[in-house]
């Protein structure tokens, strides 16, 4: 409910304001140890990354409410944010965009690492379960670039607004895809913000559109096998209804205004 969501805004606003809070039956602050601020801002900005590749890879819609509250920390505590990027972009190297490649000296198990694959026992994880937390993580950051904190003032600009998403649709069109990974974060990114940078780029952004299905959808196609066909085909049904409805839906699980009110 949006009274929860503000409660736990509060919570975190004023522990990393310097006030008093309580938890797990104790008071803490961040005054009772000179590095206790910086250890917060960090470990904070963790979980949200955290929250986007677990809650958000499990419940797709949970991606807003998350994203409401680090929208809003993120514009009261800058910190917050540049944190949160960097722990995106370590886990998930995608949301830069950018696909590493393997150097030479660099073990099979680190590279597949630094793609963001999580690796136990020299084992990596199954495809299918890499996808979902790197789309959950995509349609995280998706939601944060679009949304505001209600109570904010709003007087400045978004701490990392809808052209932080332009630039990144651009980058990911320029780049060579990759098998599975490019169709499915694509579909993510623009099923949760597409709408919101309809409304922003208009006919730029139609251009985009055109120029996916055009030429950037065909390249994916030629590198995808039958086998691996899911997330393309999913892509390319999402790509076809919007150009013929030119009209980019609100994401399911959008906050609307009544939300606020319960």
């Amino acid at each position: 409910a949006g009274s929860q969501l503000r409660e736990i805004f509060d919570k975190i606003n004023n522990l990393l304001s310097g006030k008093s809070v309580q938890t797990g039956g104790r008071t803490v602050s961040v005054t009772q140890h000179p590095q206790a601020l910086d250890f917060v801002y960090y470990k904070l900005a963790e979980k949200f990354v955290s929250q986007g590749e677990e809650e958000v890879a499990a419940h797709r819609d949970s991606a807003f409410p998350i994203a409401v509250v680090a929208s809003g920390i993120w514009e009261l505590h800058p910190r917050v944010g540049e944190l949160f990027l960097a722990h995106l972009h370590k886990r998930c190297p995608y949301s830069v965009p950018f696909y590493p490649a393997l150097k030479e000296g660099t073990s099979m198990e680190e590279y597949q690492r630094m793609l963001g694959y999580q690796v136990k026992d020299s084992k990596m994880e199954q495809q299918d379960h890499f996808l979902k937390r790197m789309s959950g993580m995509i349609r995280l950051y998706a939601a944060i670039i679009q949304l505001r904190w209600p109570y904010g003032n709003k007087q400045g600009p978004h701490p990392h607004g809808l052209n932080y998403g332009w630039r990144w649709l651009a980058q990911m069109v320029n780049m060579e895809p990759l098998v599975d990974v490019t169709a499915t974060l694509l579909f993510d990114f623009l099923e949760v913000c597409g709408n919101a940078l309809m409304k922003q780029y208009r006919a730029q952004f139609w251009k985009m559109m055109l120029l996916i299905r055009e030429d950037y959808f065909p390249r994916i196609e030629a590198i995808t096998n039958t086998r691996q066909m899911g997330s393309l085909m999913r892509f390319k049904r999402f790509l076809e209804e919007c150009l013929q409805q030119k009209q980019i839906p609100l994401p399911k699980g959008a906050l609307k205004p009544s939300f606020w009110k319960s």
